[in-house]
């Protein structure tokens, strides 16, 4: 089987990567739960469409019976993640989603040994989280010796799409958590620190994403801590149904994305660096449709995986528009 589902096309960004996988001649089937607007993305895309919900497992699993990777953009994911993981190990098929919620990544992580027992991969985080900072935490880890701890802060600038608001509830829903000798752990009292993005330093707060998981997989690093710098209207407030499906084309381009990464070695040696993207609604179809192109072409492996560890710690760069800086 060479087929590519992807679950959420109808959405902002799904339908972003809908496109790119057409334009990429992956044979796409688009799925979701909304028969209408599938319906009018498939007589416009010329794609196969299945429209069907989550809560029934065997039906599930009967729609991807013939498919060989998922790709899930529908959030929030806390809600869909779990059905499609389990209907992907029951069938053969990989799972790949663009989700920033940790408890997602926990779940692929407890999963992992089933997965790996249907010969399945698990594979979140192929989009803006968490491919640049898995790359970026990889890089930095061979640059110390013997590293202990890693700290990450992103840049959130520019306007949020509807699905993304919804999905930072679940965020913070979680807690403050960080990754203290190798355990998860609650650290509700976790301080802002302050990170140079490339024009001085400014204050990060404390949040919970999905590196917490993934840098651990990827580098053993025993200590990660994460943070956020928010500008403009990111992360919303109010009635988020109100709230445009995503910013335009323009504000896109606009506001291009930033991480810094930063591990510190056993020795007290500290290294640094900052990852300059397209915008990470831009970044995001590019990376997961590239990501599925890859799984589909063979490269995967079975169990809970890491982009950086499954494609190399150089896969961020391979998106037009990006760039790594040594600090």
């Amino acid at each position: 089987m060479s087929r590519l589902m992807i679950y959420g096309a109808s959405g902002y960004t799904g339908r972003m990567a809908a496109e790119r996988a057409q334009a990429a001649g992956l044979d796409t089937i688009l799925a979701g739960r909304d028969v209408q607007k599938l319906a009018a993305l498939s007589a416009e895309l010329g794609a196969e469409y299945r429209a069907f919900a989550l809560d029934n497992h065997r039906d599930v699993a009967e729609a991807l019976n013939d498919v060989a990777v998922v790709l899930n953009f529908a959030g929030p994911f806390a809600h869909t993640a779990e059905p499609l993981m389990l209907a992907c190990i029951e069938t053969g098929a990989h799972y790949l989603d663009i989700t920033a919620e940790i408890n997602v990544y926990r779940l692929a992580q407890y999963l992992g040994e089933e997965a790996a027992a249907a010969n399945v991969m698990l594979l979140p985080g192929v989009g803006w989280d968490v491919v640049p900072t898995d790359c970026l935490a990889m890089q930095l880890a061979r640059l110390v010796e013997q590293p202990q701890s890693l700290r990450i802060a992103l840049q959130v600038s520019g306007s949020m799409s509807r699905g993304s608001a919804v999905s930072a509830g679940e965020i913070i829903g979680a807690g403050l958590l960080s990754r203290v000798d190798g355990e998860l752990v609650a650290t509700p009292d976790a301080q802002p620190a302050r990170f140079d993005f490339g024009n001085g330093a400014v204050d990060c707060y404390p949040l919970s994403f999905g590196d917490l998981v993934t840098a651990w997989r990827s580098t053993a690093i025993a200590n990660i801590a994460m943070f956020v710098h928010v500008t403009g209207d990111a992360f919303p407030e109010g009635d988020l149904s109100l709230l445009p499906d995503g910013p335009s084309a323009a504000e896109r381009d606009a506001h291009r994305a930033f991480a810094v990464a930063e591990v510190s070695g056993a020795d007290g040696s500290i290294a640094r660096a900052v990852i300059e993207t397209v915008n990470g609604y831009s970044f995001t179809p590019l990376a997961a449709v590239e990501a599925a192109r890859r799984v589909l072409a063979g490269e995967h492996r079975p169990g809970f995986e890491t982009p950086a560890r499954l494609f190399g710690d150089g896969f961020a760069e391979t998106i037009p528009g990006t760039r790594v800086t040594l600090l």
